[in-house]
């Protein structure tokens, strides 16, 4: 991979499109030290547990890890300069705040100032949710519906935006 030119890169993509290999990728491209991984899943049942496990052995001691479900602004403003951060997932840190009952808005929002505000280079992993049919439950559709604004609010922010499919990147923002 070419060095990317970024300070708040975002990678979107469907489930199992390679968007998480292409942002390791990205990461690793640009650190000259260890890199962190922020892990925004929760472990709340067996097939999610394995899931963690392999990602973690996957990994290895090449990242410093940091599992963090709820507060991500928070692990981001303690960044430092020069420290380079993968979050993966975003949407999963969403759909945890949706099913704990937290202020999205407030959330969201804390979140794009720290963005903004880090002197770090972030990487972000989402899912692009919205191309397929119209869930049939309302809580379905709003996750959808939040996780598209999120989206939308984060690719504002970033300098570099990249939507993977089949594994293939396509740039939507940036050099």
């Amino acid at each position: 991979m070419e060095n990317v030119p970024f300070r708040i890169a975002l990678v979107l993509g469907g489930a199992r499109s390679g968007k998480s290999r292409y942002a390791e990728a990205l990461v690793q491209s640009v650190a000259t030290r260890t890199p962190t991984y922020i892990a925004t899943a929760e472990a709340r049942d067996d097939e999610m547990q394995t899931r963690i496990a392999h990602h973690r052995a996957q990994r290895g001691n090449a990242w410093r890890t940091i599992e963090e479900p709820f507060a991500l602004a928070a692990r981001i403003e303690q960044c430092e300069p020069g420290d380079v951060v993968l979050v993966d997932c975003l949407t999963l840190w969403l759909s945890n705040l949706l099913l704990a009952d937290h202020d999205l808005e407030d959330a969201i929002t804390t979140l794009c100032a720290r963005l903004a505000a880090t002197s770090a280079r972030i990487v972000l992993v989402a899912n692009e949710v919205g191309l397929g049919i119209v869930p049939e439950n309302a809580l379905a559709r709003r996750f959808r519906d939040e996780a598209g604004r999120l989206n939308q609010r984060i690719a504002a922010i970033a300098d570099h935006v990249t939507f993977i499919a089949a594994g293939l990147p396509l740039l939507l923002k940036g050099g």
